[in-house]
């Protein structure tokens, strides 16, 4: 049996004697990390913004030519898209852009409700005043936006994600930002199905942060808690009434959460 001292030797002379990693491998492997985050980015906008319906496949063929690069960034990002939401990867299907279905909806604002009060309530005892300007900011800027124009399914979606997001950075917890961060995108995209033809819209939505920002910044854990659930509460239902009947005799719908 080695000892411990032997063993600290061994693996000392391997690292001494190991090849290092030239500088031209290290380099092409953060240029292929920075080239996939760069399509994913665009992808991700592409999505968000309509350019691919649901259900529609993602090619990397077509990704690989309009961006003028290979084909494995273009593979990598797709696989970080399937662990935000936005796409599913079938074996001899390729990606396909993620249709969330009812019972996704339910699992994402389930998930989405016990991330936030705890968002919340932290952001209640850690938040600062750099914190609540942010608040403010996002808050001045949706209402110095034209009130008598309705807001565009993706304004609204941007506006209102922008708000929560800031109440996450708030909270000052890092592994709680990281999950939300994890259904981000699948929650804009069930904001984007929301009726925000009208006015009200814009009124409820801003009332709503405002008051949370408010009780944020008085530092009233108990009740910031109770707007939360019932701001989150009121979201659920507008987006689940966009989402129609569900017919008996149709099949499964495809799921996005396993």
């Amino acid at each position: 049996m080695l000892s411990g001292s032997h063993e600290l030797s061994t693996l000392s002379e391997h690292l001494q004697t190991a090849e290092p990693r030239s500088t031209s491998d290290t380099i092409d492997v953060v240029r292929s990390a920075s080239l996939a985050d760069s399509i994913r980015a665009r992808v991700r906008e592409a999505i968000l913004r309509g350019d691919f319906a649901p259900g529609e496949h993602v090619r990397e063929v077509e990704i690989a030519a309009r961006y003028e690069v290979s084909r494995g960034p273009v593979r990598e990002a797709l696989l970080q898209l399937e662990q935000e939401g936005l796409v599913l990867l079938r074996r001899n299907r390729g990606a396909l852009v993620a249709r969330l279905s009812r019972a996704d909806l339910e699992e994402v604002y389930s998930l989405r409700l016990a991330l936030e009060r705890l968002a919340a309530a932290r952001a209640v005892e850690h938040g600062t005043d750099a914190d609540f300007a942010e608040l403010d900011a996002v808050l001045h800027e949706f209402r110095g936006s034209r009130s008598d124009q309705p807001l565009t399914e993706q304004q609204a979606a941007d506006q209102d994600v922008r708000f929560h997001d800031a109440i996450y950075r708030a909270a000052h917890h890092d592994r709680l930002y990281a999950a939300w961060t994890a259904i981000r995108s699948q929650v804009y995209v069930l904001l984007l199905g929301r009726n925000v033809a009208g006015r009200d819209f814009r009124e409820d939505t801003y009332l709503g942060h405002l008051e949370l920002a408010y009780l944020v910044r008085a530092r009233d854990k108990t009740r910031v808690v109770s707007a939360i659930e019932q701001h989150l509460e009121a979201s659920y239902e507008r987006v689940l009434a966009s989402y129609p009947d569900p017919a008996p005799d149709k099949g499964p719908e495809l799921r996005l959460l396993r």
